[in-house]
């Protein structure tokens, strides 16, 4: 550090404040101290600190304040090492219970005190002379969060210019020999007329295809920003450390095979040289732009020019893509074949696309997610903005854990993903197929204003196909109001059916389809129209041309309109509308249906506001924080709570229980029954001991217990049967009838804790009557969660009985979303059954299961 940086940061040039700082960051660890370095290549070049004042090992938790201090070496400032510095600090803070910092700053130090105020916290400054007292409170907020995220994205992006937009190229490992990959990937990036300077790598080659070769990658005549390692797997990691001491900025890592060694060596020579990474084992890259036309990829052909961003980890999957697509004239802006993923992801892509000025559409095949809660942030920014589409990858779940509870059962991966995806507004496809099928309707055609679908056909059985297609899909087919019937009439030809579908009849002319479709579009009642056609010798006898109908009306409708062909070849292709544009069409009914419903949803999704995290009352995260940290000081392997334990940590998120006691002997259940007799002096009783998770299925449970007698017969029988395992009962009052529902969460390593709901009892896990949203949950995610299993109409009112209460249960999930964000040891929580009723919402039965883990956060920024 200079002096004046010495100066701005200790208030004196002197260096023995800085050795004071060295000597304290590097001392024995103490509580209410912690201290972060920044490194590059063997250097510090950055130090923040955080002190609270603390002396001894209880003090931290009550410290609310901490001083914080900042220091950024030369010729670094202004590049975010501080930024980035302070968000780890914040971090770690919040865990250790700290809420403010507090920091002393020269008022003419203008760069520490704007990165204060730029951090996205509340920052008050008070001058005290030539000094200013900043106090930063750390609470959480979206407006933080948004914060780290936009600079996050911003050093993101400028991060992959030299991966996609490189202004020189070098290809590792071309052969002389046609038939190599590196050979392949040179072929295409010289024919494909690659804009920038070229450059191929080849200790045994003079020149190949036309490019001239150098012995390596130091010998080049400039440094390239991009270099393709076309290798042996054992020559990767050499390589790339060859790669970022000439300064190459990005690698594209074609090789496959690469063993855990090679692979840990591959990246740390990326971290160590600030390299992005593509790769290994993958298919290439592709830049459309006119301007720049790179095709570093090995692909049959070169993508066409256009407008969707592709991003996907198979390679076969990626061909299929640029193939659909370009023969859809859609077009690709910019393509990545990720492979194995040790560096760039998805996210990176989609924040690549969101500022790239080209892309429209943003194509996804992922089979894993680095860190999901921060994609889920990006992908429901991104697709406010375009649709996001993607290939639900690996949805079976082969690993379900019967011995888990019925929460474990019900998560399973689809299930999860799908949350994801639900929640982060993308559209999820279940095959390739459709992800084309429906990425040509969003590229072609407006958005539906919701999913009442018009069908209109010239063969009675085509629009039976199309209407059960319609209904599958979650679309509906309303009836038309006398008004639209006659105006349908009085352009069809005599015979034709006005109905929903409208059957036109074989005799229908060219023209009066023309007319039934405008009309259509003109009817309130509907948010899009399907036509099917089949072709008749009667169209051929008079010359008419059905789809010529269709496509010669204005291209910009109001609503979308789509076409399905029987007799077309392709699944999905796009036609030129005579007044410009293209309008789908489709070799089978599902499939225009399918690509209906997705656009239906995305209008549904764009049309909610953003939800927000609700407050609740009468939490007491502390108290629940302690009660986890006791158990597990106790069990440090983890395990389920014991019953008392468990309505303790409800308690504190106040979440309504059933009343209960707890009985180890004969007479303290009698005890606690005659305390606890419901409305009609029954009772319920059932065993407990460590571990035990399905009580109907053990044959731990008595229902219907009256009297006294009646309860020393059950306990006895339960102490019999379970000897040796039993450590007492739960004695409860039978409860009054409801709906018997299901809620619990599940924490997933990945994607973090899941939230479910749907039907309860017994049945819960036969009937799947199951839906799930990933925590923090929103209001509208609440929503969702109430309105999505098919038991939802019971909870409305069904059949004339009156609704359940509903705002208690919205509480109940809120209170549940909030004890799984609050508490990361919290493994499993089951509720089984929720008896829910007019006026009440109410717990008669939980399980909880704690593991030891550390808190993690999951948008702070970090390497994977």
């Amino acid at each position: 550090m200079s002096a004046e940086n010495l100066r701005l940061r200790f208030f004196a040039a002197s260096r023995r404040s800085a050795t004071m700082a060295a000597d304290r960051a590097c001392g024995t660890r103490r509580p209410g101290y912690r201290a972060l370095l920044a490194e590059a290549q063997g250097q510090v070049i950055g130090l923040a600190e955080y002190d609270t004042g603390s002396s001894d090992s209880d003090s931290c938790d009550g410290s609310s304040e901490a001083e914080i201090s900042i220091a950024v070496a030369d010729g670094l400032h202004h590049r975010g090492v501080g930024t980035l510095l302070v968000e780890h600090l914040i971090s770690a803070a919040r865990a250790e219970g700290v809420t403010a910092f507090t920091a002393d700053a020269l008022s003419e130090n203008h760069e520490v005190l704007r990165l204060f105020a730029d951090l996205g916290l509340r920052t008050a400054r008070r001058f005290e002379g030539p000094e200013v007292r900043c106090t930063i409170r750390l609470a959480e907020d979206d407006t933080y969060l948004s914060a780290v995220e936009a600079r996050g994205r911003a050093a993101d992006v400028a991060s992959l210019r030299p991966l996609l937009r490189p202004d020189a190229v070098a290809v590792v490992g071309a052969g002389r020999r046609p038939g190599s990959v590196g050979r392949a990937i040179l072929h295409h990036l010289r024919e494909g007329g690659y804009t920038g300077r070229l450059f191929a790598v080849n200790p045994a080659a003079h020149s190949i295809l036309s490019v001239p070769c150098h012995p390596s990658v130091s010998a080049l005549p400039r440094t390239p920003d991009l270099a393709v390692l076309a290798v042996p797997a054992t020559a990767v990691p050499a390589t790339a450390e060859e790669c970022g001491k000439a300064g190459v900025r990005a690698l594209l890592v074609v090789t496959a095979g690469l063993d855990a060694g090679q692979a840990r060596d591959l990246l740390a020579a990326c971290r160590t040289h600030g390299m992005r990474l593509v790769g290994p084992n993958c298919l290439g890259i592709a830049h459309t732009d006119p301007a720049l036309r790179l095709d570093a990829s090995f692909a049959a052909g070169h993508p066409r020019p256009g407008s969707a961003g592709v991003a996907v980890q198979s390679g076969g999957i990626g061909i299929a893509l640029l193939d659909g697509l370009s023969r859809l004239g859609i077009g690709v802006s910019s393509f990545a074949s990720l492979g194995d993923k040790y560096d760039v992801s998805g996210n990176d892509l989609l924040q690549w696309w969101e500022s790239d000025g080209r892309t429209e559409l943003a194509l996804l095949h992922l089979e894993s997610f680095g860190n999901p809660r921060a994609f889920s942030r990006t992908a429901r920014r991104v697709a406010r903005r375009m649709p996001v589409l993607t290939v639900d990858a690996g949805r079976t779940d082969a690993g379900r854990r019967t011995d888990a509870s019925h929460t474990a059962a019900a998560a399973t991966r689809t299930m999860t993903r799908q949350a994801l995806f639900t929640q982060a507004g993308v559209t999820a496809t279940r095959s390739v197929g459709e992800l084309l099928e429906t990425a040509a309707l969003l590229h072609a055609q407006p958005l539906p204003a919701g999913s009442r679908v018009a069908i209109l056909t010239n063969a009675g059985g085509a629009g039976v196909l199309a209407a059960d297609a319609c209904a599958e899909a979650g679309l509906a087919l309303p009836p038309f109001t006398p008004s639209t019937v006659d105006d349908l009439r009085a352009v069809l030809p005599e015979g034709a059916a006005t109905g929903n579908p409208v059957d036109a009849t074989a005799a229908v002319s060219e023209e009066q389809l023309g007319a039934c479709v405008e009309r259509l579009m003109r009817c309130p009642d509907i948010d899009a129209v399907l036509v099917a056609l089949v072709p008749t010798a009667v169209a051929e006898a008079t010359g008419d041309d059905l789809v010529r109908a269709v496509t010669r009306a204005p291209a910009h409708r109001p609503k979308p309109v789509t076409v399905v062909r029987l007799e077309q070849d392709r699944s999905v292709e796009l036609l030129p509308a005579d007044g410009g544009g293209t309008i789908p069409t489709y070799a089978e009914p599902q499939a225009a249906a399918r690509a209906l419903a997705h656009a239906a949803d995305r209008a549904a999704w764009l049309a909610r506001p953003a939800g927000t995290v609700p407050d609740l009352d009468g939490v007491e995260t502390e108290r629940a924080r302690r009660a986890v940290e006791e158990y597990l000081a106790a069990n440090p392997d983890g395990g389920w709570l014991d019953p008392r334990t468990c309505a303790a940590l409800l308690a504190c998120y106040g979440i309504p229980q059933l009343p209960w006691a707890w009985a180890e002997t004969e007479d303290d259940a009698v005890l606690a029954a005659d305390r606890l007799r419901g409305f009609d002096g029954r009772v319920v009783m059932k065993a407990h001991w460590p571990g035990l998770v399905h009580k109907t299925a053990e044959h731990a449970v008595h229902l219907d217990l009256r009297g006294d007698s009646q309860v020393r017969a059950a306990f006895q029988d339960l102490r019999t049967r379970f000897a040796g395992l039993m450590t007492g009962v739960v004695v409860q009052p039978l409860a009054p009838r409801g709906t018997e529902l299901f809620a619990g969460v599940v924490q997933d390593e990945v994607f973090g804790p899941l939230v479910l709901f749907g039907l309860g009892g017994t049945a819960t896990e036969v009937l799947a009557d199951h839906a799930a949203r990933l925590a923090p949950l929103t209001d509208h995610d609440v929503h969702g969660l109430i309105t999505s299993p098919r038991c939802a109409p019971l909870l409305f009112g069904a059949h004339g009985s009156p609704p359940v209460d509903l705002e208690a249960l919205e509480q109940l999930l809120a209170r549940l979303s909030r004890m799984a964000a609050d508490l990361p040891q919290l493994a499993e929580a089951d509720f089984n059954p929720v008896l829910a009723a007019p006026g009440r919402v109410t717990v008669l039965d939980a399980r909880i299961r704690l593991l030891p883990r550390r808190p993690h956060d999951p948008y702070l920024r970090r390497l994977r």
